[in-house]
């Protein structure tokens, strides 16, 4: 390991802060940012994934927000293996790199790499995707509570994607997803220092729901009516367009679209906070009192 290399993380449920601390630290540090939100990669999404601003993106050198098309196929080990090279790229001239977003499962394939599944047959998914349509989520969750039951204890129940996914990998390899995956680090030729930054829970709700309506007022509707046509994008189903595409159908009102996104939205923090929970390196922070130096001081100047 090179000590004089250093991978800051800094992440957190949705809403926490993480954009402003970042790019403090950042600068602080005259390095750039490398994002690890899966739904700030796709160029077509703005309001409804809380982008950067212009004015943010200019102070510090983002890399991989808004650098794919919805259109475009782009994997976790996509990720991985693009994000890894420009870390070591961005190595070769600095001693610091700032990683910060909160999708749990890029964090994960940068610092402990991707369990090794083989690939899967695309026929076993779509049936699983009949089978869910017919039979409903409570079907998958059967299945899974009888083949996996260790991982349907983790796994979040109401996730479709996540059911299917470790249903096709037990169909196409005869073996439990929960033994596929695993817990050992990738050795990484630099020291990774992870800070989760938290508030209050009744704090962070409030900040969530203030959002979704500052995002309502920047447009957020107009964004989801220019993609409409493409709803079934795979990289469409997710908060604050799923709930709004239902509203543009006809088969909800405005208003219970628009309480949808704030739930779903308080739901996605809570979840982020269990995953970071199981991350064992993490070092837990109060977003209220925490700036660049404090970073510094007790993460890498420890």
């Amino acid at each position: 390991m090179n000590e004089t290399r250093h991978l800051i993380i800094i992440t957190g449920p949705t809403a926490v802060g993480k954009t402003e601390l970042s790019i403090r630290l950042a600068q602080h540090l005259e390095t750039e940012i490398i994002s690890a939100d899966s739904r700030q990669i796709y160029e077509e999404l703005k309001i409804g994934v809380a982008r950067p601003s212009a004015k943010e993106l200019s102070e510090v050198t983002h890399h991989f927000i808004g650098s794919h098309s919805i259109h475009e196929s782009f994997t976790v080990a996509d990720y991985e293996l693009a994000a890894s090279e420009k870390i070591e790229e961005l190595f070769q001239s600095k001693n610091y790199v700032v990683c910060t977003g909160g999708t749990g499962l890029y964090l994960k394939s940068l610092t402990n790499g991707l369990d090794k599944i083989p690939r899967i047959d695309p026929s076993i998914s779509l049936e699983l995707q009949v089978q869910f349509e017919k039979n409903g989520l409570e079907y998958l969750q059967n299945k899974l509570s009888s083949l996996d039951p260790e991982y349907f204890e983790k796994v979040d129940l109401s996730n479709r994607r996540r059911l299917i996914r470790a249903l096709e990998v037990y169909y196409g390899t005869g073996r439990k997803f929960s033994d596929w995956r695993t817990e050992q680090s990738k050795k990484l030729p630099y020291q990774v220092h992870y800070v989760v930054l938290d508030r209050p829970r009744e704090e962070l709700y409030d900040r969530i729901n203030k959002r979704v309506d500052q995002m309502m007022e920047m447009g957020l509707l107009e964004e989801v009516k220019q993609l409409f046509k493409f709803r079934n994008l795979r990289s469409l189903q997710t908060v604050g367009y799923s709930e709004f595409f239902q509203y543009l159908e006809g088969k909800v009102d405005y208003d219970y679209a628009l309480n949808k996104v704030k739930q779903h939205t308080r739901n996605y923090a809570k979840r982020q906070l269990t995953w970071f929970r199981g991350v064992p390196e993490a070092v837990w922070k109060s977003a209220r009192d925490i700036d660049a130096k404090h970073i510094l001081d007790s993460i890498v100047h420890k």
